[in-house]
């Protein structure tokens, strides 16, 4: 945790905070955190700070806010990603939480099982939590907004020219495709499939929507180590 991320709920004031729960006690047992100590905080999609606490109990910090900078840029990018397996939604969600992804998309395929669906991973709660800790891990405040699409055919007809609009569309599909652009400035649409790819009708149906399919080489990776590998060498 590089940064306390503070809810409306937190603040008793404009500069003044009190916690008591998780942050609270990652304070405690990882910082040692004694009465005096600066930490950095960030308020939820505002600014970044520097508090320091005035008061300390077993079960409460008080802490005393000096807002100073923006959050960091988010990456030009609206992620669409084939519904992983459950245990990976939570590291997916992370990692492209703290690679400065806002817009997040997870949607149905051929290959995934109807069962994903019915994790407790893409529950409100939970893919809260899992935002929480990659803001807190990159020192960002803005919230990602993730998106449930369970039928692919009604979202990619329906919903994605307009998500797309303006945009570079690129289907990642482990292919004999062209590589993957490096250094893209422009905002971007990525789409990426479960592991071994997109079928053929639905590539068929990404093309049809404007986006080229792009390739990482030979290897198959894993879903979760696509899009960090993907996101790193497009931006």
């Amino acid at each position: 945790m590089n940064i306390a991320l503070l809810f409306e709920e937190d603040l008793i004031s404009t500069d003044t905070a009190v916690l008591t729960d998780r942050r609270l006690r990652h304070l405690q047992q990882v910082r040692d955190i004694k009465l005096g100590d600066q930490i950095s905080v960030g308020q939820v999609n505002g600014l970044l700070g520097e508090a320091t606490i005035t008061e300390l109990a077993p079960d409460s910090a008080k802490l005393s806010i000096s807002w100073s900078k923006q959050p960091p840029a988010p990456l030009p990018v609206t992620l669409i990603i084939a519904l992983p397996r459950p245990k990976m939604v939570k590291r997916i969600i992370q990692t492209v939480t703290t690679m400065g992804v806002k817009q997040l998309y997870f949607i149905n395929s051929y290959k995934v099982e109807k069962s994903f669906w019915q994790s407790p991973w893409l529950t409100e709660a939970k893919l809260l939590e899992n935002v929480v800790l990659g803001l807190e891990q990159a020192m960002d405040t803005q919230l990602p907004t993730i998106h449930l699409r369970k039928r692919f055919k009604p979202f990619v007809e329906d919903e994605l020219p307009e998500i797309a609009k303006d945009s570079l569309r690129l289907v990642a599909h482990p292919s004999n495709n062209q590589n993957c652009p490096i250094q893209v400035e422009q905002q971007t649409t990525l789409a990426i499939g479960p592991e071994g790819g997109f079928i053929p009708y639905e590539v068929e149906k990404l093309e049809s929507c404007g986006f080229t399919p792009v390739s990482l080489g030979d290897r198959i990776l894993r879903t979760e180590t696509a899009v960090p590998v993907l996101l790193s060498k497009l931006f």
